[in-house]
């Protein structure tokens, strides 16, 4: 289940707001420009099918966000139990870090928690399957999948090369609880 957690970025153990209601989320998300919704409509394909498969499924979905983003690309991640380098890139998510352009997600299948640093609070939104977020360009955030990640996601972007990271530097990322399970 999809929820929003609120932090003062000083206070990680106490709450401001908990949700999991996808309106109450997106609404809370709003003001910064941070898309999220529930794409419900499509069953998704097998946690299996191949990645032709997987972009075929979303195409019309894929193209009016594409269009309305101006993006020009979109590919399948999987990261589960046999993904050989699966510690190393949950450390590489898991520090604080900007993008040169819009991170946009999509979750075919299980799931993950975005974490964006703004304005002096956190905001933790667990994504799940059927979840897009779209985290603005130069928006400081960072990502957990958990220990034993196993999903499936839709990335779109706008410049060839893809997912590029600019690290903050920050220990902010420590300081707030990691996704355990």
């Amino acid at each position: 289940m999809s929820s929003l957690s609120v932090f003062e970025d000083t206070r990680p153990g106490v709450p401001l707001l908990q949700t999991h209601d996808a309106a109450e989320i997106a609404t809370a998300l709003a003001p910064f420009g941070i898309r999220f919704e529930r794409w419900d409509a499509v069953q998704p394909p097998a946690k299996d099918a191949d990645e032709a498969t997987v972009l075929a499924t979303y195409r019309p979905w894929l193209d009016r966000l594409m269009g309305e983003t101006g993006a020009g690309s979109a590919d399948v991640l999987r990261v589960n139990a046999q993904t050989p380098n699966k510690e190393a890139l949950r450390s590489k998510f898991l520090s604080e870090h900007t993008h040169s352009e819009d991170e946009v997600r999509f979750f075919v299948h299980g799931g993950g928690h975005f974490i964006m640093h703004i304005k002096g609070r956190v905001y933790d939104v667990e994504c799940t399957q059927g979840d897009l977020i779209s985290v603005p360009e130069g928006y400081k955030h960072w990502f957990d999948a958990g220990p034993q990640p196993d999903m499936v996601t839709l990335r779109i972007f706008t410049h060839k090369e893809g997912w590029v990271a600019q690290y903050t530097g920050a220990d902010i990322a420590r300081q707030f609880p990691s996704f355990s399970s």
